[in-house]
């Protein structure tokens, strides 16, 4: 376990990898996505292939500290093509006890693990059913590369100065988090300076603390003595060309309004708004000035119906739900077999029967989208295999839909 201070005139090694696997989490509220997508970013600036896994809690608003309240964010990047989030994790970030419970058996032995130490007051531990202090159980800690970090004390002390409250004080450990990991993976932080700079424009001490904390994480990792390896990643050999973040909702949107466009008719999208599917709705309503119409009807029922009086009409009609939706849509969509109409439906899938887990993805609606209609009503099914091939298959699904006049469901996982 290693915890102890190295002298500054020790040098630090730095190390090639191939791939590396990171874990941001804590509380809801810890700024855990907006780490890990700004890691992200940088990533992909610097020329690496990512793949990521949002992990956000199932529950209302859990309790702070709670174990069901943990929101983490995973990344992958690499030198070479890769194709999921990753397994194990080499660098775990946690922010708080139940962050450490909730995910510490996912970091392989050997791993980097960066904690919170100012989270680990008995308040706290409670919360996160421990009895006593896990940062004091060398069995549990010995396998792993150990930094205890007062990242609660460091941010205040970065910000100090800048008339903050404690409160929007402890609230840019994040960004102290996000530059310590910087400095270990040799990350360039320039467009996280200019995402922070642009989006707090109109308040510029907010925009001021979150870059200071960004450079106090960063000037930790120099100066604490405690990490003896520094990581690179090369950049990936990847085709030339114009590359862009995006998940599979957006993907299906650029790619319905594609297949629109190219044969030159209107697109009509009617939905309500289920997570997590409803990032479908939000992306084409900002596609008007690619004669996209969009309608958040009043429930699952109704968008379905008003799917099959616009393809009725001769529109591309689409609309898009998650398990328990599509089950409602269920009549309708046997209307529009009975009728050979054209449509696509996209079944966004959840975790979970019956209301399920909205927040987390399973691909486990093969069954419902075969036989899930009463009668003798059956339809093709189409599914996405990446984020990308989810612009492919919404273009797949619409020339399906129309050549043979029958609904079709599309299955993603977002």
């Amino acid at each position: 376990m290693a915890t102890t201070d190295v002298a500054p005139s020790d040098p630090i090694r730095t190390e090639e990898r191939e791939t590396i696997v990171i874990r941001f989490c804590g509380d809801s509220g810890d700024g855990m996505q907006l780490a890990g997508s700004q890691m992200t970013n940088v990533s992909a600036v610097f020329g690496n292939d990512v793949s990521t896994l949002p992990d956000y809690p199932a529950e209302i608003r859990a309790p702070a500290g709670s174990l069901a309240g943990v929101s983490g964010f995973q990344l992958h990047f690499s030198s070479n093509d890769i194709y999921t989030p990753g397994d194990e994790v080499d660098t775990l970030v946690a922010m708080n006890p139940a962050a450490l419970k909730t995910n510490i058996a996912d970091l392989k032995r050997g791993g980097t693990l960066i904690v919170n130490s100012n989270a680990f007051e008995s308040g706290d531990l409670k919360k996160a059913g421990y009895e006593a202090n896990p940062l004091d159980d060398e069995e549990l800690l010995a396998p792993f590369d150990v930094h205890k970090v007062e990242m609660t004390r460091l941010t205040r002390d970065s910000v100090e100065g800048l008339g903050l409250s404690p409160r929007e004080a402890e609230r840019c450990k994040n960004f102290f988090a996000l530059g310590l990991v910087y400095w270990l993976y040799d990350r360039d932080d320039t467009p996280t300076r200019n995402w922070v700079s642009d989006k707090f424009a109109s308040k510029p001490d907010i925009a001021e603390a979150n870059l200071r904390a960004l450079k106090g994480g960063q000037n930790f990792g120099v100066s604490t003595g405690s990490f003896r390896v520094h990581y690179r990643v090369p950049p990936a050999q990847l085709e030339p060309g114009r590359y862009r973040k995006i998940t599979g909702n957006e993907a299906l949107a650029i790619g319905l309004a594609t297949s629109a466009k190219l044969a030159d008719r209107p697109l009509f999208y009617a939905g309500y708004p289920i997570t997590p599917a409803s990032d479908i709705l939000h992306e084409l309503s900002k596609l008007k000035h690619f004669g996209v119409r969009t309608f958040q009807a009043e429930d699952e029922i109704a968008a379905m119906a008003a799917t099959v009086g616009s393809a009725f009409a001769g529109e591309f009609s689409v609309t898009a739900s998650s398990g328990p939706g599509i089950c409602l849509k269920g009549e309708a969509m046997g209307l529009g077999v009975m009728t050979e109409l054209p449509m696509v439906i996209v079944d966004v899938q959840r975790g979970g029967p019956s209301t399920g887990l909205p927040t987390k993805t399973e691909q486990s609606d093969l069954m419902l989208a075969m036989f899930g209609r009463n009668g003798e009503s059956p339809l093709p099914i189409v599914a996405a295999s990446t984020p990308g091939d989810c612009f492919w298959m919404a273009q797949e699904a619409m020339r399906i839909a129309v050549e043979f006049m029958t609904p079709v469901i599309l299955l993603t996982d977002g």
